[in-house]
């Protein structure tokens, strides 16, 4: 695997860490294991952005989506999440690492609508994963000990849980599991395209419709990234599902605004302002709902 695509699956992996610590305010709970978060990881509403073979990309996190889907209005939903019970049923590595990225993105929904008892459900789920795919002890005894203390405290329990993953992250990165990283972030990815979908079914909202339109890009990077472990059969199958997906994309219309960059010398960050348009017929979001659905239900029940 070349040297960019390595540098492009550990950034994409720690999306999931910058993105759980920006759901939540700095403020310290007073709690002493609490781990204080720079301010400049804290505003949602910027992406994380990679650069590969040269070109930059932007790539929004599942808890981002999240918050989106909660600042739109839309009630609490349990019956789109993946039953923590269902954890029991994977057995393959293949399939343990898509439905870890699908339980963190559930993890970060139902932390973001501050629902304590479904969140320590999903966090023991993501832990048994997490262990069987051996993360180098990411959620251990201790994490899902502070957790439990922080229930009811939303912006501890995402810095308890970005530190667990943080862990996690620097496991695959120095063990050479790029597979296993891929594997969690496109779970995630999916996971958080079905809420939004799904949310659309319930309230319409031009920002979730213009954040699903803007996934095309996004699509294609996962596709770039998985390809390398075309190899295997399962990831291959997976890869073909995502090109079906992609298709589903052509049909939309994109408008592009650009702005300066607006760069933070002292802080080393660069904020990109520029903003697409999105033009999504109800054809447009009905197909693509329809197939990230399959997908999703695939991954769930073991049968991609």
């Amino acid at each position: 695997m070349s040297k960019k695509i390595n540098q492009f699956v550990y950034l994409a992996a720690t999306a999931v860490v910058l993105s759980i610590a920006a759901c939540g305010d700095s403020t310290n709970s007073g709690d002493p294991d609490i781990t204080k978060i720079d301010d400049n990881l804290l505003d949602t509403t910027q992406n994380l952005t990679v650069s590969l073979k040269g070109k930059i990309f932007s790539i929004p996190s599942p808890f981002q989506t999240a918050e989106l889907i909660k600042n739109s209005g839309a009630p609490y939903n349990s019956q789109m999440l993946n039953p923590p019970n269902s954890v029991t049923s994977y057995s393959s590595r293949f399939h343990k690492a898509l439905n870890l990225g699908i339980y963190g993105a559930d993890l970060g929904y139902v932390t973001m609508y501050d629902n304590t008892n479904d969140a320590l459900s999903f966090l023991n789920s993501v832990q048994k994963l997490s262990d069987e795919l051996d993360l180098g002890g990411a959620f251990s005894k201790e994490i899902i000990d502070r957790f439990s203390n922080n229930l009811g405290n939303r912006d501890s329990m995402l810095v308890i849980v970005s530190d667990a993953y943080r862990s996690g992250d620097e496991y695959l990165k120095n063990n050479d599991r790029h597979d296993v990283a891929g594997l969690i972030l496109t779970g995630g990815w999916i996971e958080a395209l079905y809420f939004s979908s799904n949310t659309l079914n319930h309230k319409k909202d031009n920002e979730i419709i213009n954040r699903i339109g803007e996934q095309k890009t996004t699509l294609s990077n996962l596709i770039e990234l998985l390809e390398n472990f075309r190899n295997e059969e399962s990831y291959s199958i997976l890869v073909d599902e995502l090109i079906d997906l992609y298709h589903e994309f052509d049909g939309i219309e994109f408008t592009y605004e650009y702005a300066e960059p607006v760069t933070d010398a002292n802080n080393q960050i660069t904020t990109f302002k520029s903003k697409t348009k999105v033009n999504l017929t109800e054809e447009n979001l009905k197909t693509i709902s329809e197939k990230v659905k399959a997908i999703r239900e695939k991954i769930v029940n073991s049968t991609l």
